[in-house]
């Protein structure tokens, strides 16, 4: 088996961590690869195996794994995206982040989910990617997105007016200070703390959440993912920012932009031992009496 390795630089004090996923996966019969620029972040700092592999690249990549292991918080799990693409590859996340929706696996439970891991002991969840078309190729090969994709104004800037059209017929003018388009992934990150819904993994939907309209009227709407969504931006600043996940760009307003689906999903690694409904629960204190606390 052929298990990848991505993470960012964080603080020391989560190294004991990322020491037991490498003893953990020595007791296994696994080719190991690291990303490089993690390799060498932690190559002083943890006793890795000398064997180990690297890669750089999504092409790399292809023929380093058959399992890609995020370790980190939800968003070091989104820049995966980049890395795996339409390749199918697998990804699961141990999280030492906060919330983790996305790296569900809790820092105390390596040794357990690596073990389930090699075993095969998982199923995988499809999960829908949204495309950005512009005409200046906005994002280049990167142009999509796990969680969102965000309209939003400039720090400095007045609100914005964004027009929304859905297989070009008009939805609505948003007055506000951004749009956020999100996947059922997307549903419980930033459109969740915005009043957008949550939508579960596998229903076929997209939702569009206003960021502080002026009309309070306006509310998040759910629609079908198959559809074309097409944006223009009127503002009184001539730039905006545009976000795809954690990467974002600054966009001149006359800019159209049309997202859908993306022709490709990304595959997140379920543990047989956990549910979505589950991951909800636990992450949002469901049924818990919050004045025991």
């Amino acid at each position: 088996m052929k298990i990848a390795i991505y993470g960012r630089d964080f603080n020391d004090s989560v190294l004991p961590f990322v020491q037991e996923v490498f003893d953990a996966l020595a007791n296994y019969e696994v080719e190991i690869s690291v990303y490089l620029k993690f390799n060498n972040f932690i190559r002083n700092k943890v006793n890795l195996p000398s064997n180990i592999h690297t890669f750089s690249n999504h092409k790399e990549l292809l023929n380093a794994a058959d399992v890609l292991l995020s370790l980190g918080g939800d968003g070091t799990l989104l820049d995966t995206l980049a890395l795996v693409r339409d390749s199918q590859i697998p990804v699961i996340g141990i999280n030492f982040g906060r919330l983790g929706f996305l790296a569900s696996i809790n820092k105390n439970e390596i040794k357990n989910a690596i073990e389930a891991l090699v075993k095969g002991e998982y199923s995988l969840d499809k999960r829908s990617i949204l495309n950005l078309e512009s005409q200046n190729n906005l994002f280049g090969d990167e142009n999509f997105a796990l969680n969102d994709m965000t309209i939003h104004r400039r720090d400095n800037s007045a609100m914005m007016i964004i027009h929304a059209f859905m297989n070009g017929e008009f939805i609505n003018s948003y007055w506000a200070d951004g749009l956020i388009i999100a996947t059922p992934t997307g549903s419980t990150a930033y459109s969740l703390s915005c009043g957008g819904p949550i939508i579960l993994p596998n229903a076929q939907n997209f939702v569009i959440t206003p960021v502080a309209p002026h009309n309070l009227n306006v509310r998040p709407v759910i629609i079908p993912d198959d559809v074309q969504l097409t944006f223009e931006i009127e503002a009184r600043s001539t730039k905006f920012l545009l976000s795809c996940d954690s990467r974002t760009e600054t966009v001149d307003r006359s800019v159209k932009i049309t997202i859908n689906k993306a022709k490709f999903n990304i595959n997140l690694i379920r543990l047989n031992n956990e549910s979505y409904l589950t991951t909800l629960r636990n992450k949002l204190l469901w049924g818990i009496d919050t004045r025991n606390y």
